[in-house]
């Protein structure tokens, strides 16, 4: 039996371009590309039997981790599965097959879409949660600060750096949004 199994990942959020021209008897389509609770993974797991073969885009669909993919390997090559990862080309046939050099520049890159995949995701959902990303910025008491002792011109770089703890670069960085709003007429 063909099986199939689709979940967002981060250049197809929508799934959209997954297992598009392929005859699968059986889909299992995940709602989340979070590397937590998948349980249609689980269910098709459960599901695969003895010469089934598994249809995924790629590599990083099916896995989130190095460790989660070799475990899936070991399951396949115990219960005699096929999985099919059409974007690499590959099948976890031909993967046992490769040298040694091909094997650590593949997952090499590998390692890194799995990165790439749940920092792109984590950062999507914490977004959703209303939590604030990147750095936090300095309170507006030592920015207002910053301000008055750059505009007297009586103070150095390094006074406003020791008096408000603003670097120089960050000091620039919010002096060239302020005249960014001034310009705008926001301010």
């Amino acid at each position: 039996m063909k099986y199939g199994y689709i979940r967002p990942i981060v250049l197809d959020q929508h799934c959209a371009h997954q297992l598009n021209a392929l005859f699968i008897d059986t889909l299992f389509k995940e709602t989340h590309g979070l590397a937590r609770k998948r349980t249609e993974l689980e269910h098709l797991l459960m599901a695969l039997k003895k010469d089934d073969e598994l249809f995924v885009q790629n590599i990083a669909v099916l896995a989130d981790s190095l460790q989660q993919l070799l475990d899936i390997l070991r399951l396949a090559e115990r219960d005699q599965i096929a999985i099919h990862f059409l974007d690499e080309q590959l099948t976890n046939q031909t993967i046992q097959k490769a040298s040694l050099l091909q094997s650590a520049a593949f997952f090499a890159d590998l390692q890194s879409k799995f990165l790439s995949q749940s920092s792109t995701f984590t950062l999507q959902a914490a977004k959703q949660q209303g939590k604030s990303i990147g750095r936090p910025r300095k309170p507006d008491d030592n920015l207002q600060l910053a301000f008055a002792m750059y505009d007297s011109k009586t103070y150095t770089l390094y006074d406003i750096k020791e008096a408000t703890g603003i670097s120089k670069s960050t000091l620039y960085r919010y002096l060239d949004d302020r005249s960014t709003l001034i310009s705008d007429g926001k301010e």
